[in-house]
Order: C-alpha cells, then structure tokens, then sequence
C-alpha cells in the first residue's frame, strides 16, 4: 500500500499495490491443478485409452498425471512458475522474491526429475507454451 525508505541507502521497498483481502481474493484464484490446458491433455490422454493418477500426493513431488502401469509421470510446466526461458516475466515489484521463489520451483523441477530417472520412471515434462498451440501433437507412443 506504501512506499519507505529505509536502510543505509535509503533504498525504497514497495508493499503491495492493493489490499490484503484483495491481494488474497486475487491469489485464492490462481490454481495449483485442473487448469484448463491440463485438463484438456488428459481428455485427450483418456481418449487414447490411459489410465491415470491425477495430482497424486502419493508420488514424489506430485505429478500432474501419474500413469502406473506405464511407469510414466507427466509433468505440465506453465511458463511462468517454472521459468520458461521463452515467456517467463519476473515482476518488477518484489523482484528478488520472485526470482528466489521461481529458480526455487526450477531447482525442485530438476530434483524430482533426477528421482524419477533413479528410479528408472519415464519423466515427461510438457510447457504451456507447447499446449497453447493449435498444432500442438503429442506422440502417445512415447508413452512405454
């Protein structure tokens, strides 16, 4: 809501541009699952005769889908909580915040892909980006 200065520099640190109640009715919107190219991959993954597990806490680090008689976790990426080279915009309020909390989520990505290859699971990592677009195909056979 404010602006101070502080520090030996007086550098200034800028709070938030709105409420708290709104700030958090704002987020209270932001899903963690089921958005909308997600669900569409696994209507098509259905169509194609998979079964799958969906945001199973079960799994480490919980995967978006979970096939089990596949050995197969798929992970949809959205370009900017997982720092799409391509996309991702850091804001310019609170930017050190959003660069530790974004290469933070890269930093977990890549933990829970080496854990998958330990165990010898297919990873399969799919970004926003690539869903977006119209003549996005994905090959089912990769899919063991």
């Amino acid at each position: 809501m404010f602006c101070r200065l502080i520090g030996k520099f007086k550098s200034s640190v800028c709070m938030d541009t709105v409420s708290k109640q709104k700030r958090s009715e704002i987020m209270s919107h932001v899903k963690s699952k089921g958005s909308k190219i997600e669900t569409l991959f696994r209507k098509e993954l259905w169509k194609q005769g998979f079964r799958y597990r969906k945001n199973s806490g079960k799994y480490f680090g919980k995967p978006d889908i979970v096939l089990p008689k596949h050995q197969t976790v798929i992970f949809i990426d959205s370009c900017f909580w997982h720092g799409c080279k391509k996309h991702c915009r850091i804001p310019a309020i609170r930017r050190k915040f959003w660069m530790e909390k974004i290469n933070g989520n890269k930093r977990r990505d890549k933990a829970v892909s080496r854990h998958y290859r330990k165990t010898k699971w297919q990873i399969i990592r799919i970004w926003e980006h690539d869903l977006k677009k119209k003549d996005f195909k994905f090959d089912f056979q990769r899919i063991k």
